[in-house]
């Protein structure tokens, strides 16, 4: 599934009867941060994995209180294979 804002995820989430195992959101958008975001799905739906992408590094993510050190992160800019790569390690992690 696809959401072009926060409100339409969270529509999504609650719409959805099955398991959502991972959200990959942004950490910066509008009207709702990606953290927010997390926070509340996860809510709902705790097996739920997150990872979060942005284009700030993720020292200054962690830095200003963002995001919390051992949160899954994805620097942008990346390719398919550096996300492929960083979504088959989310499962196994704790």
């Amino acid at each position: 599934m696809n959401a072009a804002a926060p409100a339409d995820a969270m529509l999504m989430s609650g719409q959805h009867s099955g398991v959502i195992d991972l959200l990959l959101t942004d950490v910066v958008m509008p009207r709702m941060s990606g953290r927010a975001l997390a926070e509340a799905i996860v809510a709902e739906r705790p097996e739920t994995r997150v990872l979060f992408m942005s284009g700030y590094t993720d020292d200054a993510i962690i830095r200003h209180g963002v995001l919390e050190a051992g949160m899954h992160f994805l620097e942008k800019p990346f390719t398919p294979r550096v996300l492929a790569a960083k979504v088959r390690e989310i499962p196994d992690a704790p």
